[in-house]
């Protein structure tokens, strides 16, 4: 099709809509109704002649056909993203890096550590966004953004290193371990499971509590009760102040682990291999800058030492 006569806007509310799995969600973002993405991806349907997405009472799925599109338009929107951003943005004289991260993955994880960093590297002003959401990396002469995603690649449009891989295992806190009976993994069927409500924009499943119990050989009637939370640092306190047991991603909680605000009830039995990794997206072309550099080998330090003690 020539250029000329792509359809943008229907492109966009299909990507995101894809993005979001939700007709509704994707208007939300883009400032629309939920009718006006319906219509523009019926459009874009009716002018390609195949279906994208599967229409159900309770919501929509994406197609086969519809996810291959998705990862190919997706990446075009990065590019278009990223050079726009290159042309806006000025140059200023200290090196700006913006680093996007899931919270959890900010808090728990890089912020502890970000200080061993920002010491030796005084002209490089660090922001950090919060942001579950894959932000395109770039890089300027003078500022750079750099995402760090969990997830389960490949990621379209740009280049990703991975860091290290995840693997879950239930924790509680020691007041928890103390007073309840948790000699196997059938014990925790006694005890409040805490679950986060995560949001996986990419459609792969997201291992939890039956994944667990299956992996550990307990047969399930029903799921015991659980409580859920809508972030990953409200389940964990919630684990700290004696509230149940949760089903932790070790990196997160390997410092809180180490302090012993958190333990494992079964040692180290039981964990449950993930598929999903910690990766830091970097743009597809170019070369970076000299500050990303130093920061991208110091990150890889970081990854490889925290790797080597959890072996």
């Amino acid at each position: 099709m020539r250029i000329e006569r792509l359809p943008l806007n229907a492109l966009r509310a299909f990507a995101e809509a894809v993005r979001e799995n939700s007709f509704k969600a994707a208007a939300y973002r883009l400032g629309v109704t939920p009718g006006a993405v319906s219509r523009q991806v019926k459009q874009l349907e009716d002018r390609l002649g195949v279906v994208l997405f599967e229409r159900h009472a309770n919501g929509v799925c994406v197609t086969e056909a519809g996810r291959v599109l998705a990862e190919d338009v997706q990446a075009g929107l990065l590019r278009i993203a990223s050079g726009v951003q290159n042309v806006t943005e000025r140059s200023e004289e200290a090196f700006r890096l913006l680093l996007s991260a899931p919270p959890s993955f900010l808090q728990l994880w890089l912020l502890p550590r970000l200080p061993l960093f920002e010491v030796n590297e005084r002209q490089i002003e660090i922001s950090l966004d919060a942001e579950a959401r894959l932000i395109p990396p770039l890089w300027l002469p003078n500022r750079a953004r750099l995402s760090l995603r969990y997830g389960q690649g490949p990621w379209p449009g740009v280049t990703s290193l991975r860091l290290f891989e995840d693997t879950l295992f239930p924790v509680c806190s020691p007041s928890l371990l103390a007073q309840a009976n948790m000699q196997t993994p059938n014990d925790l069927l006694a005890q409040t499971l805490l679950t986060v409500d995560w949001c996986s924009h990419a459609g792969h499943h997201i291992p939890g509590w039956s994944d667990w119990f299956k992996s550990a050989g307990v047969a399930l009637n029903k799921m015991p009760n659980q409580r859920q939370y809508s972030l990953y640092s409200l389940a964990l306190d919630q684990a700290i102040a004696g509230q149940g047991v949760v089903l932790a991603s070790y990196p997160l909680v390997a410092d809180r682990l180490a302090s012993g605000v958190l333990v494992l009830p079964f040692a180290e039995h039981y964990p449950l291999a993930s598929p999903f990794a910690y990766e830091l997206i970097l743009p597809s072309g170019g070369e970076a800058p000299p500050a990303v550099a130093r920061f991208v080998e110091w990150l890889e330090q970081e990854a490889a030492l925290f790797r080597n003690t959890s072996q």
